[in-house]
């Protein structure tokens, strides 16, 4: 179901996926929890839930717009069906904007342009990949046109791919008297939202200090202790989703019903499909899945901006070349910037306002780029790591801090963490044992917001308000000294076993 803003009201208009168009499934929830996913000077109101129904985020990301005057600026119902150079572009980097509305096409002159369409538009249907697909007389859709269950009530789906959108989809129609096999090539980690104590994984998951030991830790240690943790909730070989490389850092899935699924019956995992057959497909390990209703391919999106010329961000090698994610580095005029072109386990809102922080500073001069030949550099460096790190199918992934941490430097939001323990302990503790939520990069520098740290210092507090709803005696809310000494004590053992028997 999408929704269009006309004549200032949200309409209801239809339910299928339009061309050029993101679109999402009725089912669909966020994988961030809201204290990590809100723009770094708005937090959610504490009574909205954790993990929110992507009609709460609707809601959220109107009323900031709202709340900071943005919606004047917002042209609704407008097609950018060109960007492009200026022919005065090496003295003024300006662009020209060709736009379509109402039927009608203008044109408008921009000093600087932002690119926000994200990388979930256009979806990858790898149809050559498949042998005997032309021949398969089944229905085959995208997941982006998946949506909901009612059509596939009673039938027999393979969903192919194991990332976030084919595990809700698979998971999703198993409870519909639907029997449904998942295709996976290299399998996945699967997480789920509800981590250590009851609290949102990335609360407890994603902290300045845990960042500090994945990075500290020699990395055959870092590795065995990350297999160990993705294991914690269960054996992930026992239920056929153990990854070919488990020690790669790739984006898992979340998904808290997955294994019940399993282990209920009604939906089962195998390897890659070999090939089609008229009403079946054989997989790689000889196993065959008949009488097939629907081939559902949840494979991913391409990354594509067909109004700009494809040379200006795939500037070598036809792969997306951005300096940090970013600025194209073959540019007269750093007067256009990507922003959203990247993935980590960081929500999105705060790691796209950071990133248009940056720019914005860049297209004042406040900010200035390297040399094209710093920023080539830099971009190889980057891929190297990242291919060590995740792996060559995870090329927009990114560590999130380290990714947060250097832009905030960038325009001078980084918090300075050894001048907050000496001037504000209590916050300094916060700040680098617990959750590294997006309100730190408001704290000092530039855009300074006053309510930062407060916004800190009741984060649990949110956190537990929308859940806690029948009185208790009091809840244990995480310590920092006390989660310090357990972080500590497992590695300092084994440091200790590793002296003895080495």
């Amino acid at each position: 179901m999408r929704l269009r803003r006309r004549d200032g009201k949200c309409k209801e208009i239809e339910d299928h996926a339009e061309e050029g168009r993101a679109s999402i499934y009725p089912a669909v929830f966020t994988n961030s929890s809201k204290e990590m996913m809100c723009f770094p000077d708005f937090p959610y109101p504490e009574d909205y839930p954790n993990f929110m129904h992507h009609s709460k985020l609707q809601e959220y990301i109107k009323a900031f717009a709202q709340e900071k005057g943005l919606l004047r600026y917002i042209q609704f119902e407008t097609l950018v069906s060109s960007v492009k150079k200026c022919p005065s572009f090496l003295v003024t980097g300006q662009w020209e904007v060709v736009w379509e509305k109402n039927g009608k096409q203008e044109s408008t002159i921009f000093d600087a342009v932002m690119i926000c369409s994200g990388h979930h538009v256009y979806p990858n249907l790898p149809r050559d990949s498949f042998p005997g697909l032309d021949q398969f007389q089944g229905q085959v859709l995208h997941s982006r046109d998946y949506k909901g269950p009612e059509a596939f009530k009673g039938k027999r789906v393979l969903v192919i791919g194991l990332g976030n959108s084919g595990c809700d989809i698979a998971v999703e129609l198993s409870r519909f008297d639907t029997q449904v096999i998942i295709s996976t090539r290299s399998g996945s980690w699967v997480m789920s939202r509800v981590w250590d104590d009851g609290y949102p994984w990335d609360m407890v998951y994603v902290t300045r200090f845990a960042s500090f030991l994945r990075n500290a830790l020699p990395s055959s240690v870092s590795d065995w202790l990350y297999v160990k943790k993705m294991n914690t909730w269960f054996k992930h070989e026992n239920y056929g989703l153990m990854p070919l490389n488990g020690t790669l850092k790739k984006e898992p899935v979340f998904n808290d019903e997955l294994p019940s699924r399993i282990l209920c019956g009604t939906l089962s995992i195998r390897p890659s499909v070999m090939k089609f057959m008229e009403t079946s497909a054989m997989f790689e390990d000889g196993t065959t899945f008949e009488a097939i209703d629907a081939v559902i391919f949840a494979t991913g999106y391409t990354y594509a901006h067909p109004f700009l010329d494809d040379s200006i961000i795939k500037s070598r090698n036809d792969e997306v070349t951005l300096f940090k994610g970013i600025f194209p580095p073959v540019m007269e005029k750093p007067t256009l910037a990507v922003i959203g072109l990247i993935q980590s386990l960081g929500a999105a809102i705060p790691t796209t306002d950071q990133q248009a922080r940056w720019a914005a500073k860049v297209f004042t001069g406040s900010c200035t780029l390297p040399t094209t030949k710093e920023m080539m550099d830099d971009i190889d460096k980057i891929k190297k790591k990242k291919l060590e790190w995740f792996g060559q199918s995870q090329t927009l992934l990114t560590d999130y801090i380290t990714y947060m941490d250097e832009l905030g430097s960038f325009i001078g939001a980084k918090p300075n963490i050894l001048w907050l323990f000496l001037t504000d302990p209590q916050l300094a503790l916060q700040v680098y044992f617990g959750p590294c939520s997006p309100y730190q990069f408001r704290l000092m520098g530039p855009g300074r917001w006053e309510g930062a740290r407060k916004a800190i210092l009741t984060q649990w507090d949110r956190t537990v308000k929308p859940i806690r709803t029948r009185a208790v005696s009091k809840a244990h809310r995480p310590q920092p000294f006390y989660d310090l000494l357990k972080m500590l004590l497992f590695p300092l053992l084994l440091l200790s076993v590793l002296l003895i028997f080495c």
